[in-house]
């Protein structure tokens, strides 16, 4: 009800989906109640008025919630064609100062670790075991082991490969356009051409000569 997806303006004129395909309401007849919208409203009308739907449906604080927006649409032009919601008018406003009742919990969920005892299981005895050769073969590297690690991450991380993942391209420094050359001293900062890395080199030089300094110290 709140976006009724069974009408739209199209060309400045409301239409309503009828028939399998989307026709033109005249304006005399755009305050009539569509076939859509008074189905939808009986629906509700029977779920929450009716014992037997009334004694499955739960109403929790969200529902709760949920329910009371309807009040903004039960207009009196709504009520002289459907006579009939003003019982859920009535139900509303009593819902409205009524307390809600926590689900029942007809349902019981058990979680049975399967893997972790199955593990706990075939590993029973062995566990002192398992933490030595851990300690050894992982946690206790060798330098070439180190080297080798501190090497795969040097290529996994070097900065050329992150910028290609990169979905944003850098921007020039000076005029914010898209850039592709970047400063050679210091890596840093980005210029779409030289004319701009000029310009701007008053500001940047001022932070490029200590950062390629520090680059080169380490």
């Amino acid at each position: 009800l709140e976006h009724s997806p069974w009408s739209r303006q199209e060309g400045g004129k409301l239409q309503h989906f009828e028939g399998g395909r989307w026709q033109t309401v005249a304006p005399s007849e755009q305050q009539k109640l569509s076939k859509l919208d008074g189905q939808v409203w009986i629906a509700l009308y029977n779920l929450l008025l009716s014992p037997e739907a009334r004694a499955r449906y739960h109403l929790t604080s969200f529902a709760k919630g949920q329910l009371l927006k309807l009040r903004a649409f039960l207009t009196d032009t709504l009520l002289d064609q459907l006579p009939n919601l003003a019982d859920l008018q009535g139900f509303l406003a009593h819902l409205a100062l009524a307390e809600t009742q926590p689900p029942k919990k007809d349902l019981v969920l058990e979680q049975i670790p399967e893997i972790w005892e199955r593990l706990e299981r075939e590993n029973r005895g062995k566990w002192q075991a398992i933490a030595k050769h851990q300690l050894r073969h992982t946690f206790s590297a060798s330098e070439q082991d180190l080297r080798l690690q501190a090497r795969k991450w040097a290529e996994t991380y070097r900065l050329d490969v992150l910028e290609a993942i990169n979905p944003e391209r850098p921007r020039c420094a000076y005029c914010s356009a898209e850039a592709s050359k970047r400063c050679s001293r210091c890596q840093s900062e980005w210029y779409c051409c030289r004319e701009c890395q000029v310009k701007h080199w008053e500001k940047h030089g001022k932070a490029c000569v200590p950062a390629a300094q520090g680059d080169r110290a380490k």
